[in-house]
């Protein structure tokens, strides 16, 4: 049997479920003929020799620092990948020429799919701190769910962004979403959270971290103490990657 091989680039990969999440996924669902490996880059340049040592590729997640750098290097974009302008999952097409890689953005779904149950009535402005690829995805499905979006930055540039020293009770509570698409917090770096005035949430507040490792961040912790709502990432991660594989098998 001709193994069929899928995997993840991104710098750093230490703190990645991709590769567990798949391996459990094959042996728990006795799929048979399948790879998934860590192709740990530490430049985007070095992409096109991932594929070059890899002919057996089937496909590949994109995670930090990468979902936007790696479009020029893509031949075709979906729609949804070419409006927001980032990747997280490409699909590797075997053809008569040699081969075409597209790129897809599967954040999409996975953040929409577990954003919505948690959406109450008053929740009718989000503010996303960070401003990186995973922020694409998120202004994309909040703009289409009808939500105003405001971005957070260490420096802002346009006149959709503001700076944390910005932020005060008043913003909080008319921005009552608060999405963090910051690796701040991620593993190992677990004390760490964005610098927002967090005495000022409420019970009205949610408080959405992309992060899965630790399950439960330092933003979403002090947003807890004061009663507001709070959601990890890995229901995320779990539902962009079946919708990864879905596409790289189609």
């Amino acid at each position: 049997m001709k193994i069929k091989k899928l995997g993840l680039i991104g710098y750093p990969l230490t703190h990645s479920f991709s590769a567990k999440y798949f391996s459990e996924k094959f042996q728990k669902e006795e799929i048979e003929g399948y790879t998934y490996e860590n192709f740990e880059i530490s430049d985007i340049k070095d992409f096109p020799g991932v594929i070059k040592n890899n002919p057996d590729l089937l496909g590949l997640n994109v995670t930090i620092p990468y979902k936007e750098q790696i479009i020029p290097f893509l031949d075709e974009l979906d729609e949804e990948a070419k409006e927001i302008g980032a990747v997280n999952t490409i699909k590797v097409i075997k053809t008569e020429n040699g081969i075409k890689l597209k790129g897809y953005n599967t954040d999409i779904y996975g953040f929409r799919e577990t954003l919505k149950p948690l959406l109450k009535t008053h929740h009718y402005k989000a503010l996303i701190l960070g401003t990186g690829g995973a922020a694409k995805a998120v202004e994309y499905v909040l703009n289409k769910i009808g939500l105003d979006v405001l971005y957070i930055s260490r420096n802002p540039e346009s006149d959709k962004e503001r700076s944390y020293e910005e932020l005060n009770k008043f913003a909080l509570q008319d921005f009552p979403v608060i999405v963090n698409s910051t690796p701040l917090g991620m593993h190992p770096e677990i004390h760490n959270c964005p610098s927002i005035p967090y005495q000022h949430l409420t019970s009205s507040n949610l408080l959405y971290d992309l992060i899965y490792n630790p399950s439960q961040t330092l933003f979403m912790k002090k947003g807890e103490e004061q009663g507001a709502i709070t959601q990890n990432g890995l229901g995320m991660l779990k539902l962009q990657a079946e919708k990864a594989w879905e596409i790289w098998n189609a």
